[in-house]
């Protein structure tokens, strides 16, 4: 592709972002249709497949290695770059899992789209995108995918929250508005919280979880984490476990370690 024909490209888009970008199942799809009582889900910032150091680097086999070793029915991620001039890691690594797939661009990177993602063991019911982006300098979004198995369904969100805390706050604040983001809900994520703040107060407050601030579990930087930046909230849902996942690969593959969770939805009245 020309110059000139990516800076149209680039143009075009940043018109568009957050949108929908691309929604697909695999060639061969797990039988399970959806969610049970119980189930496993994991959160990870994967750094625009770049591995630990970030930068030029790319090595998408790095985190596709770790996201084969995920048990878990759904997963949750960030800093997912779509390249332009190359293959799509995430098309290709889902299909490699058979898993579905859900990306939301969420701004223009000089080499790609950048966003959040979803990947799940189950056909997705619906998809959308809750814009929180408060200004033109800071582009953010949430991912989310609504799973339905009879009468459980789960609206399940992926998102990256801003670095300062009184955005993260309004953000926050925004996500909870979204008339879409009702009922049984799970929100996973970067939420760039490394100490208690109005935004992870208010998820807290709004968010039954079993977990205190000081309890969640390290995952920044991937090689010694000390900060749990990657979070689990659940609503009309427990939280029963929840651990950061330290493999040998894990701490080569992103500058984070993702982070699996189990919840249990509440049984109806």
């Amino acid at each position: 592709m020309r110059q000139g024909d990516h800076g149209k490209r680039k143009a075009a888009l940043r018109q568009e972002v957050p949108y929908v970008a691309d929604v697909r199942a695999p060639s061969d799809p797990s039988t399970v249709i959806g969610p049970a009582r119980e189930f496993k889900v994991a959160t990870y910032n994967i750094h625009r497949w770049t591995g630990m150091s970030g930068g030029r680097r790319w090595n998408p086999e790095l985190a596709g290695a770790v996201l084969a070793e995920l048990d878990v029915e759904v997963i949750a991620l960030q800093e997912v770059l779509r390249p332009f001039d190359a293959a799509d890691p995430l098309v290709e690594i889902a299909e490699e899992l058979g898993l579905h797939l859900t990306f939301v661009s969420t701004r223009v990177h000089r080499f790609g789209e950048l966003g959040n993602a979803i990947l799940s063991t189950w056909p997705m019911d619906s998809v959308f995108t809750i814009d929180l982006s408060l200004s033109r300098i800071e582009r953010r979004s949430a991912a989310v995918a609504v799973f339905k198995n009879g009468d459980e369904s789960v609206a399940i969100a992926s998102t990256h929250l801003a670095l300062v805390d009184r955005t993260r706050k309004r953000q926050v604040e925004s996500l909870l508005r979204n008339v879409y983001f009702r009922g049984p809900a799970v929100l996973l994520g970067d939420m760039n919280a490394w100490r208690r703040c109005p935004a992870t107060r208010t998820l807290n407050e709004e968010f039954r979880s079993m977990h205190h601030n000081l309890n969640w579990p390290p995952s920044f930087p991937a090689a010694r984490p000390v900060l749990a930046l990657d979070r689990v909230y659940a609503r009309e849902a427990r939280v029963t476990s929840l651990e950061a996942h330290d493999t040998p690969t894990a701490r080569r593959a992103s500058d984070h370690l993702p982070v699996v969770a189990t919840i249990e939805l509440d049984r109806a009245p």
